[in-house]
């Protein structure tokens, strides 16, 4: 992935955040709770863009002869 791209996409996902944060009228455990969820996902995106992670959750049969 293009080192561009994952700026614009990290910059975009920010500005909708605090877009969300400032205008959207909501508690402030919600918010948290938003913010944190947005956080995580963003996290574990980036260990997939850098390929820290990868597809764990594939299941590999080895193969008998």
């Amino acid at each position: 992935m293009p080192l561009i791209s994952l700026v614009v996409t990290l910059v975009v996902v920010g500005v909708l955040l605090w877009l969300v944060n400032t205008y959207i009228p909501m508690d402030g455990k919600i918010k948290n709770i938003l913010n944190a969820v947005v956080v995580v996902c963003v996290v574990v995106w980036l260990l997939y863009a850098f390929g820290i992670l990868n597809h764990a959750g594939d299941i590999h049969v080895p193969q008998v002869n």
